[in-house]
């Protein structure tokens, strides 16, 4: 059975950081697409960052460039998301999500809609 847990989250002041995981099971971790995701009170679930294990490639939504970094060890089956210079509009729910052997690779997978497998989330609050 895949499971993904996210943990991690937290409440942290504007300009902190928080680093958050994702730990994987149930499938070998050599042949993914995985991504974080993010979904505010009353909005939809949004894209944040994403990573896959054969392109080596990431992709990052533009109002995280810069300040979040995906990251994964292949050794501990888990993928990071790495949060710097964190603001109120972060505050949501984070979650991660899996495409077991994807079949190609590209910016689409910041989208709900490649992913097969969630976790139940992590929240994560930023106060001003």
């Amino acid at each position: 059975e895949v499971q993904l847990v996210e943990s991690g989250g937290g409440l942290v002041q504007a300009g902190g950081s928080l680093r958050l995981s994702c730990a994987a099971s149930g499938f070998t971790f050599d042949d993914y697409a995985i991504g974080w995701f993010r979904q505010a009170p009353g909005k939809e679930r949004e894209g944040v960052a994403c990573i896959s294990s054969t392109a080596v490639s990431t992709y990052y939504a533009d109002s995280v460039e810069g300040r979040f970094t995906i990251s994964s060890d292949n050794a501990k089956s888990t993928v990071y998301l790495q949060m710097n210079s964190l603001n109120p509009e972060d505050t949501a729910v984070y979650y991660c999500a899996a495409d077991i052997s994807p079949e190609y690779w590209a910016r689409s997978y910041l989208n709900t809609y490649e992913y097969d497998y969630w976790g139940r989330g992590t929240q994560v609050t930023v106060s001003s």
